[in-house]
């Protein structure tokens, strides 16, 4: 393995890696590092095509020591497709989704949900608690599920429907919250008080595995592109460890030397009904200060003051990238007319992701000829009110 330490990037502390840790002592959430000189010795991009397709292929720049903890469902290596029809319609020729709708747990959130249940099975822990909007709920009820670990799942009643049932399918001690995904994380904080060690707080960055499944994006659209870069990656932001995720894969790729120096410009789309990082990004601010009265029709983006506020806000400035806030009418509209032209039903966090692309290219901040890469997150299939068929005639 080369992981070798986790440190802080906001006041520089490091951490063995070879025991758990949850957050630093001043706050922040702790990033893994590798010896990546080390990794560029053992392993160049020619090998990745031999390695089975899932995101394990990776395995040098992951945190998993022993192969015996891998704990997975085959995720990973899903399609980057080429969207001609809207591209062309939106003035963005070169326009391509990833589509994490296929991963197993039907989102990207199984991504973090195997690398994080397979490190902690690894440093011994026997049960995860963990609030959330849905998907990473059941993501991570399933691969705890697979990995003999219990976990606890504290979610929000507005959550879809199926995320609950996946809870419950998996054994999950699934609990519900009368409110937002903040209540649910301060239930969370009192289940693992009242525990006394025994159950491990997994919740979004406050472990720093997670991170390192959701990076997997990057390296798998570098490699995907034949170790080329897109000049854009527009990305759905509630708690935003994908777009950190994929920040952190991007540079460490070009320290491995696998990529050039130029990097994509990396934007952020959020509602205008829970808009935290977009206006933060837009004051200048260095933290997000908590939206109220959050509601969107994209619930995987209804995270009114996300923990990693700063990693995100960083990423954004340091790529010279941006921050967007779409309708929901918008995005809804947009969903059905890329469902129209392409044939792939999105999430509405994916669909929020068009909308953001669409207004940006409006408005030349995408310019021509340039190509972008949006991120469906996961299936549409898991949100069947996004589509309104009350409309449709019924036959005699």
């Amino acid at each position: 393995m080369y992981l070798t330490h986790l440190d802080c990037p906001r006041c520089g502390k490091e951490y063995a890696a070879d025991r758990l840790q949850n957050l630093c002592e001043c706050g922040s959430p702790l990033l893994a590092r590798y010896d990546l000189p080390a990794v560029a010795k053992a392993v160049t991009p020619e090998r990745f095509p031999l390695r089975p397709a899932d995101l394990w292929r990776y395995r040098e720049v992951l945190p998993v020591a022993d192969p015996r903890h891998v704990t997975t469902l085959g995720e990973g290596w899903t399609p980057l497709l080429r969207t001609p029809a809207y591209g062309t319609e939106i003035g963005i020729a070169d326009l391509m989704v990833k589509d994490e709708g296929l991963i197993p747990t039907g989102s990207f959130k199984a991504r973090g949900a195997a690398v994080g249940v397979s490190r902690a099975r690894e440093l011994g822990v026997e049960r995860i608690a963990m609030p959330t909007n849905g998907n990473a709920g059941s993501a991570w009820a399933t691969y705890a599920a697979r990995a003999g670990m219990g976990a606890t799942i504290v979610m929000p009643l507005g959550a879809p429907s199926i995320c609950r049932r996946e809870c419950v399918a998996a054994g999950a001690d699934l609990r519900l919250i009368d409110g937002l995904i903040g209540d649910a994380g301060r239930r969370v904080a009192e289940l693992i008080a009242e525990s006394n060690g025994a159950i491990f707080d997994a919740g979004t960055l406050r472990e720093p595995y997670r991170l390192e499944g959701k990076k997997t994006m990057g390296y798998e659209i570098v490699e995907q592109l034949g170790w080329q870069t897109p000049d854009v990656i527009i990305y759905p932001t509630g708690g935003g460890v994908g777009l950190i995720g994929i920040h952190k894969a991007l540079h460490e790729l070009r320290e491995l030397g696998w990529i050039g120096d130029k990097l994509p410009r990396l934007v952020a789309v959020q509602s205008t009904g829970c808009a935290p990082i977009v206006r933060a990004f837009a004051a200048g601010e260095n933290r997000a200060q908590p939206w109220e009265d959050a509601h969107t029709v994209a619930f995987g983006i209804t995270v009114p003051a996300p923990l990693g506020d700063e990693l995100i806000l960083a990423a954004l400035r340091e790529s010279s990238g941006t921050a967007v806030a779409v309708d929901d009418a918008d995005i809804l509209a947009d969903l059905r007319d890329f469902a129209a032209r392409e044939g792939l039903l999105l999430c509405p966090e994916g669909a929020a992701c068009l909308t953001a692309a669409r207004q940006l290219r409006a408005g030349g901040w995408i310019r021509a000829g340039e190509r972008v890469v949006v991120l469906n997150t996961g299936a549409g299939l898991k949100y069947p009110d996004t589509v309104d068929v009350s409309g449709v005639p019924v036959m005699g």
